[in-house]
């Protein structure tokens, strides 16, 4: 029983100690608590078997001080945000919005983000200063978004414009200059087209004689004189009116009394062979350079066919324009259907691996063949017209039944070149192809279509230019011209080379036998030159 006494005494004395250690008011803090253990040995009321004394010490946090103030505007901003709609003039959203807040319709989104906004700026009027600078510095909410808003130009100065320097002022006058001279002259932008316009010159004495025949009338002594054909030795004519190189020659149907011309400068003219030699008609209707020509069966009306991607329909005689036709795409070769109840039917080889064919009493697009691969370069009439063969750049042949555009036959081997020029034997049983390998190809148009490996015609360099390749009228001779300006003859028989001629500086790209003088050759070149040779 002393001893539990002696105990409850000592908790009564420990008492005012723990309470001095634990006030915080007591600056001694943990010294109070040391002295009063000091003195705790000391109390005449503790024996020598009383409990050593209890030290109390104060508790001590080691987490960072938190500002509870942004932390609560912040966790309320947040729930105002989870529950206001979106502002479609917004352009970052700072919270991850629901479906609804997502999907709301546009006005109703709109008028409840105002109200919103009025109902947000009521309730923070009274948050104050310190509560509005808290806003603009937490990324979560609006202010901050407006305040650190960046326009897609900013950080890029307009620079001022100062005195223009000497050189850009005299820069500036001779643009304007420039532009004003172009106007004047009726040239537009580099947007704008000058208009074309068709028009026709006649340059001989009179369009009709004392007879009242009209000028393209042939002559009526103009037969051939013999069957047999003559390899021409020299040169008896040179018409000279192009300004660019010539791309094509025509002699007039049946009697070659007239000769046409179509050149890179974008003139097709018609000149006379069998009298005065001078140039008759010049027809002005392409803007850019003439690619092809062809005459109707009876010369009364011809094609061209331009780089400026039409087909022109003219009226030799007169030099009216009877009708245009254009796909769009760049004409290579333009052919009428050589029957003579199927003179309305134009065929046309495009850019575009086409074959088109055109009613020209209707100008409606009426088939098209289309299996080429590459730009057709060529269209050929066999077998009384009711076919034709086609080569294109894609390097094969095919031949089609007139009106059907399925291929009936497809010439194509490893070791063929493209051909760009094929011409029919007058016996209608062969065509000659030039091929870009420096060779003359002969093919059969019977039914097989066969290459006929025993002719071959070689020796000239024709490689990378389209040289036209023709037959004499009796078919005894082939003729070609070259890159190099010299118009080939081959003997038909033995394919020996019979005789080769120097005639233009540049390339000799045409070449037509006269279809009753015997042995009249006319050629013609790039150099703008179109010669006659007998």
């Amino acid at each position: 029983m002393d001893l539990l006494k002696g105990y409850a005494d000592e908790d009564e004395d420990m008492k005012p100690s723990e309470e001095e250690s634990s006030d915080p008011s007591n600056p001694s803090g943990h010294g109070g608590a040391a002295a009063a253990a000091a003195e705790a040995p000391s109390s005449p009321e503790s024996g020598s078997s009383s409990s050593p004394p209890r030290l109390s010490l104060g508790s001590k946090s080691s987490a960072p001080s938190v500002d509870e103030t942004a932390l609560a505007l912040t966790a309320a901003g947040s729930a105002r945000s989870a529950h206001r709609p979106l502002d479609p003039t917004q352009h970052a959203v700072g919270f991850n919005p629901t479906y609804d807040q997502l999907w709301a319709p546009e006005q109703k989104r709109r008028r409840l983000h105002l109200k919103s906004r009025d109902h947000d700026a009521d309730a923070d009027a009274g948050a104050g200063a310190g509560a509005s600078s808290a806003d603009a510095e937490n990324p979560a909410t609006d202010d901050w978004l407006l305040k650190n808003r960046k326009s897609p130009w900013s950080g890029k100065k307009e620079a001022v414009q100062g005195e223009l320097t000497e050189d850009q002022r005299k820069y500036a006058e001779a643009h304007a200059q420039k532009k004003a001279e172009k106007e004047g002259r009726g040239e537009g932008g580099r947007g704008d087209k000058p208009e074309l316009v068709v028009k026709s010159t006649f340059h001989g004495k009179e369009e009709r004689d004392y007879q009242g025949r009209s000028w393209i009338a042939p002559p009526k002594d103009a037969k051939a004189t013999n069957d047999h054909c003559y390899i021409p030795k020299r040169l008896v004519h040179t018409w000279s009116g192009h300004t660019k190189g010539v791309s094509a020659i025509r002699f007039f149907p049946k009697h070659g009394h007239l000769l046409l011309s179509a050149s890179m400068d974008s003139k097709v003219k018609i000149w006379d062979v069998f009298n005065s030699g001078k140039c008759m008609r010049t027809y002005m209707g392409h803007s850019k350079a003439v690619r092809d020509i062809s005459f109707s069966n009876d010369g009364s009306k011809f094609l061209s066919a331009g780089y400026d991607k039409n087909i022109q329909y003219w009226d030799t005689e007169t030099g009216q324009v009877i009708s245009t036709f254009s796909t769009g795409k760049i004409p290579y070769v333009v052919k009428l259907n050589p029957d003579e109840d199927k003179q309305n039917i134009l065929l046309a080889g495009m850019s575009d691996k086409k074959i088109v064919q055109w009613d020209m009493n209707s100008g409606q697009i009426t088939q098209e063949y289309d299996q080429h691969l590459g730009a057709v370069n060529t269209i050929t009439f066999v077998d009384n017209n009711r076919r034709f063969v086609t080569s294109s750049d894609d390097k094969s042949l095919r031949v089609w039944e007139f009106g059907i555009p399925v291929v009936i036959k497809y010439i194509s081997e490893p070791h063929m070149h493209s051909m760009p020029s094929i011409s029919l034997h007058p016996n209608s049983n062969w065509l000659a192809a030039q091929s870009l390998d420096n060779q003359i190809l002969i093919y059969s148009t019977k039914e097989r279509f066969q290459l006929n490996k025993k002719k071959r015609f070689a020796g000239h360099i024709a490689a990378g230019y389209a040289c036209q390749v023709n037959f004499s009228p009796d078919g005894r001779f082939v003729i070609s011209g070259d890159g190099e300006g010299k118009c080939w003859f081959w003997d038909w028989k033995s394919c020996k080379v019979f005789r080769t001629l120097k005639c233009h500086d540049g390339v000799c790209i045409g070449c037509e036998w006269h279809p009753l003088e015997q042995s009249k050759v006319a050629t013609c070149g790039w150099d703008g030159m179109i010669k006659y040779w007998d």
